[in-house]
């Protein structure tokens, strides 16, 4: 598997530098400052590119390029933009880029409801709180109708969380849900949110997955023509919020979504992280049945509890079975290897880390993407990775 690092452009914190000391070789990032729905320009593509190969590292995934919410809704300027987009991946194809990472949750984009949870040992991790998201949707968002999506006794105990709260507290709980996350589409105000919900509010589970299957059959012919395969990103978390639809979180939704255009270059992100966050997704069977179609993979570790909240664990604890889901993926490359797939590596990168050392307490460190905590995340993978293949090949 290849080694891989999240990079958001010139501005990040950490270096290519630090990037090639961590052992990667490959760099996950995207072209953040232009607006969702334009044309990626070639000139912008090989500015970028050319930057990570004058320091020794090629541009693996790009991580992501966004679709449009008019897209999502079939609606307003979506076919201009579903050209744009075809454009776009003609441009990344012809400079030798050959994967695109994209989602198509509707609204918000990943999301946690505390992104500073205190561990044992003193670090700190990212966390979503069932009842602290069910308290901002009904207390303190106010959306229509909110309470009827959940159970009498989620809306009481989101009550009860909700009068502990002091106004700080609110605000910060609101602003780490609704104002954006790194490598998130946007960021909105609460008015703005309001808006964006309504306006998928008729739309359902049916006309979304509609949606996203009449975009891929607009974009893939020309992913085709360009040498570049498209690996959709689950939802995280992978189950409804705000009273949105998902058609992207459990495994009969990738399989639907393999089976309606059936193309190489219709294919999965495997998010250990999203997917793992539902106990019926079995991980292991996921990469082994949709093994063909994973062309990038998200490594991470989530403790779940009972009502749907989880926190990020180390890489190799949690609920997640990374050793055999490592195990799994390297088999596939085997696979692929025999068939001369001309993609048969996949890459991965260590996907968030936890806050320690001196970060922790660093404002201008991105939520989830600490130097040290995936260092260390990438350091414990590496280390399954070449026990595993050396296991391997002893025989």
């Amino acid at each position: 598997m290849q080694e891989t690092w999240r990079w958001f452009g010139p501005a990040d914190t950490v270096t290519l530098q630090q990037i090639r000391q961590a052992g990667a070789s490959g760099v996950v990032t995207a072209l953040d400052h232009i607006k969702t729905g334009d044309i990626w320009p070639l000139e912008e593509i090989k500015t970028r590119q050319t930057l990570l190969t004058q320091n020794g590292l090629e541009w693996t995934v790009v991580e992501s390029v966004p679709v449009h919410q008019d897209i999502k809704l079939r609606n307003g300027n979506y076919q201009a933009y579903i050209n744009n987009y075809r454009q776009s991946l003609i441009n990344l194809g012809e400079r030798g880029i050959k994967r695109v990472c994209y989602n198509f949750m509707p609204v918000v984009d990943w999301t946690r409801t505390n992104l500073n949870f205190e561990l044992e040992n003193s670090s700190s991790a990212l966390r979503f709180e069932m009842s602290d998201f069910i308290a901002y949707d009904i207390h303190i968002l106010e959306r229509v109708d909110a309470a009827s999506d959940y159970s009498q006794a989620q809306v009481g105990k989101a009550a009860e969380r909700y009068a502990g709260m002091g106004d700080e507290e609110k605000m910060l709980l609101e602003s780490n849900i609704i104002a954006g996350l790194p490598g998130g589409e946007g960021s909105y105000d609460r008015q703005g949110i309001k808006a964006a919900i309504e306006a998928f509010r008729g739309i359902g589970t049916a006309g979304l997955r509609r949606n996203l299957q009449l975009f891929l059959a607009d974009v893939i012919p020309a992913a085709e023509e360009a040498g570049v395969v498209l690996a959709i990103h689950p939802d995280d978390p992978p189950f409804s919020l705000f009273g949105l639809p998902r058609v992207v979180s459990t495994a009969q939704d990738a399989r639907a979504i393999i089976e309606s255009i059936p193309s190489t270059s219709n294919g999965l992100t495997l998010c250990a992280g999203s997917y793992g966050a539902r106990s019926d997704n079995d991980l292991v069977a996921m990469v082994n049945e949709f093994g063909p179609s994973i062309h990038f993979v998200h490594l991470r570790n989530i403790h779940r509890e009972s009502d749907g909240s989880f926190y990020e664990t180390e890489h190799l604890e949690g609920d997640n079975d990374i050793v055999g889901i490592i195990s799994a993926l390297l088999n596939q490359e085997s696979a692929r290897r025999l068939n001369n797939s001309p993609l048969a590596e996949i890459p991965m990168r260590p996907d968030h880390g936890h806050a320690i050392g001196d970060e922790k307490n660093d404002p201008t460190v991105r939520p989830g993407y600490s130097f040290s905590g995936r260092l260390k995340g990438l350091a414990e993978l590496r280390g399954v990775i070449h026990t595993i293949t050396t296991l391997a090949r002893r025989g």
